[in-house]
């Protein structure tokens, strides 16, 4: 991990099963589009809002990190991770879901008061953000960085949700991040790639081909421990 006050940095959560080529552009186009300094990601380990992830985590993480074992200012936490697993066996405990506020307190006492960190989401996440543990307090943790297709304005509701009213008086631009530790909302728009992490498990189960979808490591870490595929063949 970075010293603390060593620049933005992005947290980008998520179950990542598979890490697949959209997250890595989300993730690479938010530092450049934020001026970040890093990109942290963050397998969760028992997701709260969503179903239980088809691979172990133990597993999702270790594609995760040898997708990014090559890129120079990316890095992986795998903090959700190993408080989600028995030591040794990698399988799952009884332990509490992974909610994105204990998330970013834990990245606070890693990176002091000070740092600004950036929390990565798509736009999708962010208009169901209602619906999350503590919601609220998130803004006072990170900024929020909404990531949406190009030409597409966000717009989170009616115009008349708590969530609205938090944008209308949080919104900013990516000069702004620097500036704060937190609280800032902030879109930026992505190239739009319509890759799914389901898509890429179907086409596994499938018996299909999912070259060029998942990095190489990735695609090699799959076929070497057979996740995924419901048969041997490729």
């Amino acid at each position: 991990m970075s010293e603390p006050g060593a620049g933005l940095l992005g947290l980008f959560g998520g179950t990542f099963d598979p890490l697949h080529v959209g997250h890595l552009r989300l993730a690479l186009e938010a530092r450049e589009a934020l001026g970040l300094a890093e990109v942290c990601l963050i397998p969760a380990g028992k997701p709260a809002l969503r179903e239980t992830p088809q691979c172990a985590a133990a597993d999702r993480l270790a594609m995760v990190e040898r997708a990014l074992a090559e890129l120079p200012g990316f890095s992986v936490d795998a903090g959700e991770v190993l408080q989600a697993t028995v030591p040794a066996t990698g399988a799952a405990t009884s332990a509490a879901p992974s909610y994105t506020v204990d998330t970013l307190e834990r990245q606070r006492r890693l990176h002091g008061p000070q740092r600004p960190l950036v929390l990565l989401l798509g736009a999708d996440a962010f208009a169901r953000i209602e619906a999350w543990h503590r919601w609220r307090e998130l803004f006072g943790l990170a900024h929020v960085a909404v990531a949406t297709r190009p030409g597409h304005e966000l717009r989170v509701g009616a115009g008349a949700t708590a969530l609205d009213a938090e944008f209308t008086a949080r919104r900013g631009v990516a000069g702004d991040l620097a500036g704060a530790p937190a609280g800032r909302i902030v879109p930026f728009a992505i190239t739009a790639l319509e890759i799914s992490a389901s898509a890429v498990r179907r086409r596994l189960a499938g018996g299909l081909s999912v070259r060029y979808l998942v990095p190489e490591a990735v695609l090699d870490y799959i076929d070497s421990h057979q996740l995924y595929r419901t048969s041997h063949g490729h």
